[in-house]
């Protein structure tokens, strides 16, 4: 089973979202937290570390990451074991480093929240942003 890593920036009460391109297999067009697919012998927060990295060009502090919640999810291509992230401090300012996978990133107060690619990820950051 495909297993895949997504990390919550917040800040000033907002969190980061990235809008997934049109185009992409799994989950197509939708805002959602930054991450993506783990490699193999790779750790969570590994993974998480390289994730937001290669679409943010952020590096993340791993020791200040805690587990929100882990849910399974249906991209269209069979299920998948999504594990999201809060992410306390990182170095660098977010930038959309990977237009190939997102046309756009934004900070989100709770109020503004959209839904996320599942209804228990999304619940997880507004207790964070709480």
């Amino acid at each position: 089973m495909v297993q895949v890593v997504v990390g919550a920036l917040v800040r000033e009460g907002r969190v980061l979202l990235a809008h997934r391109r049109p185009d992409k297999k799994a989950f197509p067009d939708v805002w959602d937290l930054p991450g993506g697919v783990m490699e193999t012998g790779e750790s969570e927060p590994e993974a998480l570390a390289r994730e937001l990295f290669e679409e943010l060009g952020v590096r993340i502090a791993t020791e200040s990451t805690s587990h929100l919640c882990r849910v399974t999810v249906d991209p269209g291509g069979g299920e998948a074991v999504l594990s999201a992230w809060l992410v306390g401090e990182w170095e660098g300012v977010p930038t959309n480093v990977a237009p190939e996978e997102h046309v756009d990133i934004g900070w989100f107060a709770a109020d503004d929240l959209p839904p996320l690619v599942h209804p228990r990820v999304r619940a997880a950051v507004l207790e964070t942003m709480a």
